[in-house]
């Protein structure tokens, strides 16, 4: 029975994730004229991205004055505005086979439509036309342009005219936020925007994220929350993303404005790496979908700031992220600590009753946190060991190809990565961790020593992989009931938590609320049937396994796509979390059945990622000659 239950559980939290990663269904060409279409704005995309298009090529200009022609229509002044590019912007282009010395100027397109109260601060909409010099760029970043052309048109359907819509369309993002640089230092109106929706891609494909804000981002999350229930497909946004993304080397042309203290949000989608700067790159690969997704939500956004009588200022931060894309909850920072506090209650509640039936005491408590700990420290070390097979690390590829390389094989290396976290997973929860110690010891050391000489793993790989061997040969460091598995699971998660809370509220909460949840129903299952024995005292957590499990794998698959290719271990966490609900639901004496998955999964993630060598080989072009790894 139980074992019926942790693989139901297993199946719908998974079959609900990928329900919750759709893209929304595009609307037709003859949808109603105050909706968005995405049908319509492949019009557009179709006319942008006919073929590559980087700053000084003619294609440029073509595109460039077919949009001029495009917001003349939809009621906009247009003025062009030319700036000088910097020289590093200039030795880029020409390093990745532009000819900047055509030209050393970016043009800007800068549309005005004014609106029945001139005076209120103006909403912008950003995008740039440009590509990389290989890609038509169907993605990147033609789909946010045609998005801005096709909201500018359903707002005048809509009468939403009260401020002035200015749609910034900048040349040059590709080589270094060139034109966003130049018109955010030399234009008039580089001051005047009160808010900006910028629009991006990497990729052709996947649920758009709002994944940046303005410093100070409560009001702006607070003005954003209700387009999670009136766009198509809703949102997918997490302070998560704005906290890591702020502190990553990217760069977006919105980082110019909000490094100025502008207020905005930034939105793009993910998915499809293997299109970013390439040449697959077309109107007939992307997903239409996507530019439903980020296109009604801009609509609605922008529906909503027009007739407001402010826009969103800076404000005290909050701690927000959807749920399903059909919800969107905020809290202070400061109330992680209630969670947190709620959480230490309910755990020793729970504590206290499963103690008073079967005996629980601190010795097995300790067991289940050396169980997460061991959990934490394999994934880490043999993720990194199951990367390699797919390629180079990040920081070693020799040149921007191999980059782009390891972008198409990113779904192979998440598929691998995925089974080893689950090969682990089903290991614990088998008790195979104990009845295995020198199998999983000896190859944990093995795996190691690999990832540190021949991937030049750092004292951290180094370190987890010595953590996770000596926790595996080590006779009684491995839980022996399931309640001490459970709750000392819980207790490391707990630990997890408060650390997260005190350096990083904004992430917490990836932590923090699936921890409360767990703890609900452990609290519920310790009350209805202490001993686990009885489908009552199961049910509760089979049913948070899959709500919050099905949640941690939205996250785990946009935390991957984002740092995968560098640390693919991060999924690790993300597991150890999903065990807060399934520990209670493993066969009391183990399984042998749960012991042979885990080794078909592990064998698996071998497979898959080797196998991604040969599904995309690595073909240089010419232009890759020399390229520096700072630009990959």
């Amino acid at each position: 029975m139980r074992l019926s239950i942790l693989l139901g559980s297993l199946a719908l939290m998974f079959a609900l994730a990928v329900l919750t990663l759709q893209t929304p269904s595009p609307r037709p060409i003859d949808a109603p004229p105050h909706l968005f279409s995405a049908e319509r704005a492949m019009v557009d995309i179709r006319q942008i991205s006919k073929a590559p298009h980087p700053l000084g090529s003619p294609e440029n200009v073509r595109v460039k004055n077919y949009l001029a022609q495009r917001l003349t229509d939809l009621g906009f002044s247009v003025a062009e505005q030319k700036g000088d590019i910097s020289l590093k912007g200039g030795q880029r282009l020409k390093r990745e086979g532009g000819s900047p010395e055509t030209t050393g100027q970016a043009t800007n397109l800068v549309a005005v439509r004014t609106g029945s109260q001139p005076d209120l601060p103006p909403l912008m909409l950003m995008a740039h036309y440009d590509t990389g010099v290989l890609s038509p760029g169907a993605g990147d970043d033609s789909t946010g342009v045609a998005v801005t052309l096709e909201t500018a048109r359903a707002l005048a359907a809509r009468n939403i005219d009260e401020r002035t819509l200015i749609i910034l369309l900048t040349d040059g993002e590709e080589i270094g936020l060139e034109g966003a640089r130049i018109f955010f230092n030399e234009h008039p109106l580089a001051k005047a925007p009160g808010f900006i929706i910028n629009l991006e891609a990497r990729g052709g494909g996947g649920r758009v994220n709002m994944f940046e804000t303005g410093k100070g981002d409560g009001p702006t999350i607070k003005a954003f929350a209700p387009v999670a229930m009136k766009a198509d497909g809703g949102v997918t946004t997490a302070s998560i993303g704005s906290y890591l993304y702020e502190r990553m080397p990217n760069g977006t042309d919105f980082t110019i404005p909000r490094d100025k203290g502008m207020q905005g949000v930034n939105l793009a989608f993910l998915g499809r790496a293997h299109h970013y700067h390439t040449a697959d790159s077309t109107p007939e690969q992307l997903d239409v979908g996507s530019v439903q997704h980020m296109g009604s939500q801009t609509l609605e956004l922008a529906t909503r700031l027009i007739p407001a009588a402010e826009l969103p200022k800076a404000g005290p931060n909050l701690v927000y992220s959807d749920i399903f894309g059909r919800l969107l909850i905020s809290h202070p920072p400061f109330a992680g600590w209630i969670l947190l506090g709620l959480s230490l209650m309910g755990l020793a509640y729970s504590v206290w009753r499963a103690r008073t039936v079967t005996g629980l005491g601190a010795k097995q408590l300790w067991q289940g946190m050396l169980d997460g700990v061991w959990f934490l420290s394999a994934s880490l070390v043999l993720s990194q060991g199951v990367r390699m097979l797919a390629g180079p690390l990040q920081m070693r590829v020799d040149g921007v190809s191999f980059y782009y390389t390891l972008l198409r094989r990113l779904p192979w290396m998440e598929a691998a990565t995925a089974l080893v976290v689950l090969g682990l997973a089903f290991l614990l929860m088998s008790g195979g961790r104990a009845s295995h110690r020198r199998v999983l010891g000896y190859g944990l050391a093995l795996v190691t020593l690999t990832v540190a000489v021949l991937g030049k793993g750092g004292p951290v790989y180094v370190g987890a992989g010595a953590v996770a061997a000596v926790l595996s040969l080590w006779p009684g460091a491995a839980a022996r009931n399931i309640w001490g598995g459970w709750t000392g699971t819980v207790a490391l998660a707990f630990v997890l938590g408060c650390a997260l809370q005190g350096f990083a509220p904004q992430v917490a909460l990836i932590v923090t609320w699936p921890l409360l949840l767990a703890v609900i129903a452990m609290a519920i299952s310790a009350t209805l049937s202490p001993s686990l024995s009885e489908l009552r005292g199961l049910v509760a957590p089979a049913i948070a396994a899959i709500i919050g499990g099905a949640w941690l794998v939205c996250y785990g698959h946009f935390v991957f796509l984002a740092l995968g290719i560098s640390v693919p271990g991060a999924l690790g966490f993300i597991g150890l979390l999903i065990l807060l609900f399934l520990r209670p639901l493993v066969p009391a004496r183990g399984d042998h059945w749960l012991t042979g998955m885990a080794a078909v999964f592990l064998i698996a993630a071998l497979v898959f990622s080797g196998a991604s060598r040969l599904a995309e080989p690595h073909t240089p072009p010419p232009s890759d000659k020399g390229a520096s790894r700072a630009n990959a």
